[in-house]
């Protein structure tokens, strides 16, 4: 398509979406830049094989948004990419007043605009050049869209992220693609010419993306196997078998996959069942690999009252069974998301214990800081806030001595393999969680045989191998 064609489409489209005056990319004048040419999407929907239970709500279905972007370099070369990722709009968006299909809807509505918006970049630049050009617009794009359809609460800015980050994740894609170059080999200075004072604070003046990546992934990552609330620990838990073959209890999972580290989803408000459900666990694990160093990692989902519940939690556990408690190698996001407006729930005290990984909080470096400031010592990445976010704060993390993890949002296919993507390139990364495999694994059934080491787990871990071809080696 040509430009004066594209630009009349995007401009009889923009009314009909509200989406005039569109924010213009700023290109960085390189040579290296690429512009956008057009955007394509659509959607899969997919049903959970057992529900997942997370934050206290079940979830039994997703829908996959799909995203092909055409870019072009200053010279005419082309190259298409391809982003992936499933609208979670329970965890992005979450709401006691608003059923499922009306969040859901929102995210599908908000793509439809995003959609329109990329589109609209109508100059040159590196691909985190461009996200921080546009994300402004998607931000307005969803304060639009919460007026025009009444929601009852707007759109946050978390699932606004997670809307834009197949979309982000194309452009990377289309970039590596076109240089021929792995996304994590583009960071440097001679395709990103701005450094990282740019995107950051003042204090990375002079740093550059690629001293914080690993410019080939590491070869094997440890899975974190999710533990959801309604998963059977033990046979007795299991009321309803699905009876296709794959595991259905905890200790089959971990002869099944060679598990060696678990992922233990609480309540956070009841505290003697969280302390059971994590005993229990341990016992369990400890039972089927007697020799292998587990390791857990605990997530409240933000339900926690207070810093007080997370003590008491660890301190029983510790009673209960002193090894569990060792295993403990992180704790997850145990409070309300919104820092700001919770500013008491501090995790000082808890952090001297075991690294506190703020997780829905963080949207920006501007939340990263003010978990700092609350006692939060750890980063949870995920691709579902966007590529570019991801390296950003992969960097601010490493900057600031801080604990690392990779977390997926239910992620199959070709959102696994952008995940542990990130978790192979980022140094120090503990692990990655992986629940697709559990709760959607016909979504993964088409990406089995061309990477069997991430959808084939035997011993605990994923093979990167083949993770360094171009773009973000999905090979899409």
């Amino acid at each position: 398509m040509n430009s004066s064609r594209r630009k009349f489409l995007i401009a009889s489209a923009a009314p009909l979406l509200g989406l005039n005056g569109l924010t213009a990319c700023r290109s960085s004048g390189a040579g290296s830049d690429i512009r956008i040419e057009s955007v394509q999407s659509n959607h899969e929907e997919f049903l959970y094989r057992t529900p997942y239970k997370f934050g206290g709500v079940p979830v039994d279905r997703a829908t996959i948004l799909d995203v092909r972007i055409q870019v072009r370099s200053r010279d005419g070369r082309s190259a298409t990419g391809f982003g992936s990722m499933p609208l979670g709009n329970v965890w992005s968006f979450p709401s006691r007043e608003m059923s499922y299909a009306t969040t859901l809807g929102a995210m599908k509505s908000l793509a439809d605009r995003i959609q329109v918006i990329t589109a609209s970049c109508d100059d040159y630049g590196h691909p985190i050049d461009l996200n921080q050009s546009l994300e402004p617009a998607f931000l307005k794009a969803a304060a639009d869209l919460s007026r025009e359809l009444k929601l009852k609460s707007p759109i946050p800015k978390l699932c606004t992220l997670v809307t834009a980050s197949a979309f982000d994740a194309a452009i990377h894609d289309a970039f590596g693609k076109l240089h021929q170059r792995n996304c994590y080999q583009t960071y440097g200075r001679d395709l990103m010419p701005r450094d990282l004072g740019r995107y950051l604070t003042k204090e990375f003046s002079g740093e550059r993306l690629s001293d914080y990546l690993l410019p080939e992934a590491t070869r094997k990552l440890a899975v974190f196997h999710s533990v959801g609330g309604a998963d059977a620990v033990v046979p007795e838990e299991l009321e309803k078998p699905v009876g296709d073959g794959l595991p259905e209890t905890l200790a089959e999972w971990i002869r099944y996959n060679g598990l060696t580290h678990i992922k233990i989803k609480l309540q956070g408000e009841d505290l003697a069942w969280d302390i059971e459900r994590t005993v229990n666990i341990d016992r369990i694990a400890s039972e089927t690999r007697p020799q292998t160093d587990w390791k857990y990692c605990v997530d409240f989902n933000e339900r926690c009252p207070d810093v007080g519940y997370v003590l008491e939690f660890l301190r029983k556990v510790k009673e209960r069974s002193p090894k569990g408690f060792e295993r403990i190698l992180y704790l997850e996001q145990p409070t309300a998301r919104d820092l700001a407006s919770n500013r008491q729930n501090v995790m000082h005290e808890a952090a001297k214990l075991r690294p506190v990984v703020i997780d829905e909080s963080l949207v920006d470096l501007e939340s990263l800081l003010l978990a700092r400031e609350m006692g939060y010592t750890g980063v949870a990445l995920k691709a579902c806030k966007g590529q570019s976010q991801a390296m950003l704060m992969a960097a601010a993390a490493q900057k600031y001595r801080m604990f690392l993890t990779v977390q997926d949002l239910t992620c199959p296919g070709a959102s696994l393999i952008h995940s542990v993507g990130i978790a192979a390139h980022v140094p120090g990364v503990a692990g990655v969680e992986a629940n697709g495999r559990q709760y959607m694994p016909a979504a993964n059934k088409p990406w089995e045989s061309r990477f069997p080491g991430i959808f084939r787990i035997t011993d605990g871990k994923f093979d990167t191998s083949g993770l360094d071809s171009p773009g973000l080696a999905t090979g899409e």
